[in-house]
């Protein structure tokens, strides 16, 4: 068993010549919330990790743009942007645990406000990324339109770190919220999805709604953003469609009001956090469908724990370890994905369901971008097998 190279590179030039000084395979690492995600890592010579790319290379506050390098914790930014009221607005769970902006690209991360805002796919307008042979690629900018030819940013998105060395990142911001305020709703699923239909179909704008999930006791969690006046008005509207079973969770914001009878201390989102975390001894899956087929999908996978976008047809489920294979396959056959994110110590579960139909692209993709397979090997195993995967173990 060989020991491998740790590379820890603090810039561009030093990501290139790290990579171009090495050969054999390559993990990509940041500050590690992720790396049980997808398939496991098989055997690399080098493990080059992430976390000395870190700080602003500029902000345009007008712009509403930051340029960030890859490594830096996005807890981080969100505390220098503050200052200006601006944010990026995703709330994936790890983001508090110092998850790294170029991790949460890689791994296709999300949190509840892609309801409104979409994943980072959506909020990315511009990379730098080095390939295995030293070659730095460019896409986007500080502008909301993108050039001609690949988009890197959403190649890499979901990528689990085996196409390439994410450098820099644009991001583009948003306006931190006036205030923030929180409705849950005690309900089974069937009760949520009635709810949501009604939500989604009317002008009440909800911010985020996540149906969550554990020992059978199920909430309806909805959150609207705005000014004060704004906020307080559309709480009203809210609560006549929710009915009387609604509550107020959480308020939050420098205009929130004092009178607004918020628990603080049951913080619905906090909850959710922990359940997309997982527990131990079960597998978490991450799976997305079409939202109209979600809750059926749901309920078929029997899941100990759900977090589920029931506007955004993304969940978050944790499972029986021996279940997962079966998940995987259901998912499949409702036309949705699936990917695993967290097993149990020792346990061999599938990271991945049977093979996309788009599979032929990714696979050419990876040639076209790694065609020695340096990096990430057994990342999406079965799917890609590279020439490393297929030497084993040393």
């Amino acid at each position: 068993m060989t020991t491998s190279t740790t590379l820890r590179p603090d810039d561009l030039r030093s990501v290139r010549d790290a990579l171009l000084d090495t050969a054999g395979t390559v993990s990509i690492t940041g500050s590690g919330t992720a790396a049980d995600w997808a398939g496991p890592l098989g055997p690399v010579d080098a493990v080059l990790d992430t976390t000395a790319l870190t700080g602003v290379l500029t902000h345009n506050p007008g712009d509403m743009t930051v340029s960030v390098l890859a490594g830096t914790p996005l807890r981080t930014l969100a505390e220098e942007l503050a200052s200006h009221g601006q944010h990026v607005s995703f709330d994936a769970a790890r983001v508090a645990d110092g998850a790294t902006v170029g991790g949460l690209v890689a791994t296709a991360d999300a949190g509840p406000a892609a309801l409104v805002f979409g994943s980072l796919r959506d909020l990315v307008i511009g990379v730098t990324m080095v390939l295995a042979d030293g070659t730095v690629s460019r896409s986007g900018g500080h502008v909301i339109k993108n050039v001609a030819g690949y988009d890197l940013a959403k190649l890499l998105h979901g990528s689990y770190g085996t196409l390439g060395v994410l450098v820099e990142v644009v991001l583009r911001l948003h306006p931190v919220p006036k205030r923030s305020a929180t409705l849950v709703v005690d309900c089974s699923l069937d009760e949520a999805r009635e709810h949501a239909a009604s939500l989604l179909g009317g002008q009440y704008e909800p911010a985020a709604l996540e149906w969550i999930s554990d020992d059978g006791h199920g909430q309806l969690i909805v959150r609207i953003d705005g000014t004060a006046d704004a906020v307080s008005g559309r709480l009203q509207r809210l609560r006549e469609v929710l009915g009387s079973g609604a509550r107020d969770a959480s308020d939050t914001g420098p205009d929130a009001g004092p009178d607004s009878g918020a628990d603080s201390g049951a913080d619905p989102w906090a909850r959710h956090a922990a359940l997309v975390r997982g527990a131990p001894g079960l597998a978490v899956l991450r799976i997305g469908a079409k939202p109209s087929l979600l809750p059926g999908l749901i309920t078929d996978l029997r899941a100990d724990t759900v977090t589920a976008g029931l506007g955004t047809g993304v969940a978050t489920v944790a499972l029986d370890p021996e279940a997962v294979a079966d998940a995987h396959a259901l998912v499949h056959a409702a036309g949705g994905t699936s990917v695993l994110r967290t097993r149990p110590p020792g346990s061999d579960v599938p990271a991945w369901g049977p093979p996309p139909s788009a599979l032929a692209v990714l696979k050419a993709v990876k040639n076209e971008f790694d065609p020695l397979g340096r990096f990430g090997p057994g990342r999406f195993a079965p799917w890609l097998v590279t020439p490393h995967d297929a030497e084993g173990s040393r």
